[in-house]
């Protein structure tokens, strides 16, 4: 079978490329080797930022139905530090990737994709002015792939295999519910060797999300007998008044999921005629939670430019528009892990809580009007 399109992933990254495309009238295949519904290691948020791509992809409506509160504050917690940012926004809302991972595929079949679900790519090869591809007993051919497979994955022809390093972050993430988060405040944590963030997500659930370094994950998994998330859980818990007292009683539902080492930073975009679109193409510190905006931000990018015929574009595009805020979370991680940057981030902010929205801005939300509740 021959198709315009070939993309590799139907996460959020793959599926609005795939829906954009597809409704565009282009002959789409989505591969995805994993079954649905999956839940995943992610922080969940969705900013207000990204919410014409959900408009574009048709879900927006359907996305507000399913997802949690509003977040209208955004804060730090460190140490014993809580800290709130005057004033109240529409920072954007929560989804569980086993709800929205479904939705947005779902939207992508409905506007003409192929789905090969589950399947895996097990060859690639140019053929002329098109790519040989082999999934399984299935024989495809496409003008054009995107990856969209995301970072993270161990296997796959696109997967990443840097050398380990002391340095290197892993990631945890559980849901609670019965938590004694504020309403509508979404802090951002820092704790020694990591950082992470809580959120209100669908279903009356609260999400932790967190990364934490190699060498000190070894360590409080020393100081903390168990397994490694229930460990730092602990860690987390003991160093951080906020996180304590928003959890302490609160009931966790299901395990613990894990991942990792994750690898921020900016990566080849269009490589032997193949486009990176999502984690994959770059990826951001999740200490700024726009982890799953960026992927859907990038790959609507990539597919206008594509039905546009501007793909030579799409490089220069992206850096322009993402890589600032890859920077600026780097920056922000490095003060919440280390210490000392961290003591001083901290005094700044004290000082001037207003500068918690300005890192939220720097990082990529622009907040919504926020339209009171009736």
């Amino acid at each position: 079978m021959r198709y315009d399109a070939l993309i590799v992933g139907a996460g959020p990254a793959g599926s609005v490329a795939a829906r954009l495309l597809a409704q565009a009238g282009w002959q789409v295949a989505l591969v995805e080797r994993a079954p649905f519904p999956r839940r995943k290691v992610c922080g969940e948020f969705i900013s207000a930022a990204t919410l014409p791509v959900l408009k574009a992809c048709g879900v927006a409506d359907a996305f507000s139905a399913a997802a949690g509160p509003q977040v209208r504050r955004v804060g730090v917690y460190a140490g014993n530090v809580t800290l709130t940012a005057p004033g109240e926004k529409a920072w954007g809302r929560a989804l569980g990737r086993e709800h929205l991972d479904l939705l947005l595929r779902d939207a992508a079949v409905a506007a003409g994709a192929r789905l090969y679900q589950p399947m895996k790519l097990l060859s690639l090869q140019r053929d002329g002015g098109r790519f040989a591809c082999i999934l399984g007993q299935v024989e495809l051919q496409a003008r054009i792939v995107i990856a969209a497979c995301g970072s993270w994955n161990a296997g796959g022809m696109f997967a990443l295999t840097p050398e380990p390093t002391p340095f290197d972050l892993f990631a945890f993430k559980a849901h609670f519910k019965t938590s004694r988060l504020p309403a509508g405040l979404m802090p951002l944590l820092a704790f020694p060797g990591g950082y992470g963030g809580l959120v209100h997500g669908d279903g009356g659930r609260t999400s932790l999300s967190c990364c934490i370094r190699r060498d000190v994950l070894a360590e409080v998994r020393t100081r903390y007998a168990g397994r490694a998330a229930e460990a730092v859980l602990a860690h987390i818990m003991a160093t951080t008044r906020g996180v304590h007292d928003a959890l302490s009683g609160a009931v966790q539902e299901g395990d613990f999921l894990s991942t990792g080492p994750i690898h921020p930073g900016m990566r080849p975009l269009h490589q032997d005629g193949i486009f990176f679109t999502g984690n994959i193409a770059g990826e951001a510190h999740p200490i700024i939670a726009e982890g799953i905006s960026m992927a859907m931000q990038s790959s609507a990018l990539l597919a206008r430019l594509l039905i546009a015929h501007r793909g030579e574009d799409y490089a220069r595009t992206w850096t322009r528009r993402f890589a600032p805020r890859i920077r600026a979370a780097s920056l922000f991680a490095h003060l919440a892990m280390n210490g000392a940057t961290r003591a001083t981030a901290l005094g700044l902010l004290r000082a001037a809580p207003s500068l918690i929205g300005w890192g939220a801005r720097l990082s990529g939300k622009s907040p919504a009007v926020l339209v009171p509740s009736v």
